[in-house]
């Protein structure tokens, strides 16, 4: 089994690395150019200054994946709500990782106040991330189609959700009771 972890800073580069496959070759993400390590480095601080969790998976020493959770919406009332990303590396796929690494993500998530967790899949044919993410109680909520070319054609994007702790029968941690 990996060993799932905060992030460091030497992870970086191979995160990075694992980033432009799927930005090159894959669907999962819009992006068409890949961010350079630079670019990477600041996304990363970005989601660490807000108190959210970013992960990775290290399998026989090397980063197999990452995973982070980062604002659904930049406006304060949407505090309580994120937008999960998680990234393999392409030769480990259907193994296993992928749950396991969205499995803590939630878990840290849910430890850290967050309420509401969105996966924003790029492309319906997108069978391994949808999969995942059903598994671990994610439900579909929505389907904009064909909204992103990419790869010479049009591709949907699929919004799975999942309620996390008392969802919305209580108030956040750090807000009173009505």
């Amino acid at each position: 089994m990996p060993l799932i972890r905060p992030s460091r800073d030497e992870d970086i580069p191979a995160i990075t690395a694992i980033y432009a496959h799927h930005v090159l070759h894959g669907t999962g993400t819009f992006e068409t150019e890949p961010p350079s390590v630079a670019d990477m480095t600041a996304r990363r601080a970005d989601v660490l200054s807000k108190g959210l969790p970013y992960l990775v998976a290290e399998q026989h020493g090397k980063i197999a994946g990452f995973a982070y959770g980062n604002w659904f919406k930049p406006r304060p009332a949407y505090r309580y709500s994120v937008e999960d990303s998680i990234y393999l590396a392409p030769e480990l796929h259907r193994q296993g990782l992928g749950r396991a690494l969205l499995a803590e993500l939630l878990a840290r998530c849910e430890a850290v106040g967050i309420r509401k967790v969105m996966a924003i899949v790029g492309d319906s044919a997108n069978a391994g991330s949808i999969g995942v993410h059903r598994a671990l109680g994610f439900t579909q909520v929505g389907l904009i189609e064909a909204c992103g070319w990419k790869f010479g054609a049009w591709r949907d994007i699929v919004i799975l959700q999942k309620t996390l702790g008392p969802g919305d029968t209580q108030p956040p941690l750090d807000q009173p009771a009505p």
